[in-house]
């Protein structure tokens, strides 16, 4: 009677296991939901659980649906599934989720690095990317890294594509902001000059050293339900390639990753 006491469910010790396991995975979905994509020593360090317990729970979780790994790096984010913890952050995370196989599946044909990049207080900042897996990257880790909106391909592109009451604000932002790197590129003529280029040949475009000197890039806009839910960045090295070439070579299939993305978001 005594070992089958212990071992039932209902007992106090079984009981108690369960909820403090319950507790924790909790505490670990809601950290997800607050950081927007974290790793699982990320999670154990910050919540004080051992490491082989946040990898167990996490396990559970994506078992459950409510977790997702990242398809190009060892983050993790609450999935579409997980629709009460949060609308911005469910948005992001659904776009990873969408846009974590078209990059890799796209990755290996066009080789040269792609990156999902959203708009997040005055800086894109890359959600995904392919920089990993990537021979003809010149960069690493670049998940979470902040790019300025007027010096790249991305912020160009969402500056170009997005309402204009929200461009005026972000304009309105940087300005008061004053980077100085960003000084000439506030100029009203360049960048009415640069609105009707982008939209002419629909991606924007970084090839003067801006930035990165020895890089260049294109983006293409995920248009979904009107708003711009991100972009995907195109990155080659400027001594390797035109930018004309780029463009010719390039830029359907960045347009159709954009397109395909914006399609499984509505």
């Amino acid at each position: 009677m005594s070992n089958a006491r212990e071992t039932s469910p209902a007992s106090g010790t079984r009981k108690g296991e369960s909820v403090r396991a319950l507790t924790r995975g909790l505490a670990i979905l809601r950290h997800i939901n607050e950081t927007g994509a974290c790793r699982p020593g990320e999670i154990a360090k910050s919540l004080g659980i051992p490491r082989p317990t946040v990898y167990r729970l996490l396990e559970t979780l994506e078992e459950a649906g409510y977790v997702a790994f990242s398809s190009s790096s060892n983050r993790v984010r609450v999935t579409r599934f997980a629709a009460s913890l949060g609308d911005s952050a469910r948005q992001d995370s659904e776009l990873c989720h969408v846009a974590g196989p078209l990059l890799a599946e796209y990755g290996s044909k066009l080789v040269w690095p792609l990156d999902l990049s959203i708009y997040d207080n005055a800086a894109m900042v890359i959600q995904e990317t392919t920089h990993g897996r990537s021979p003809l990257s010149i960069d690493r880790a670049m998940i979470g890294y902040r790019l300025p909106v007027l010096r790249t391909s991305a912020g160009r592109a969402y500056l170009t594509y997005c309402s204009a009451d929200e461009r005026r604000l972000i304009l309105e932002h940087l300005r008061r902001l004053g980077d100085p790197a960003d000084a000439q590129f506030l100029d009203p003529v360049w960048l009415g000059s640069m609105f009707e280029e982008t939209q002419g040949r629909g991606l924007a475009l970084r090839d003067a050293g801006e930035f990165r000197a020895q890089t260049a890039s294109l983006a293409a806009p995920i248009i979904s339900v009107g708003s711009v839910a991100g972009c995907i960045s195109m990155i080659w090295i400027r001594s390797a390639m035109s930018t004309a070439n780029a463009i010719e070579t390039y830029g359907k299939a960045l347009e159709e990753i954009a397109r395909k993305i914006a399609f499984s978001l509505t």
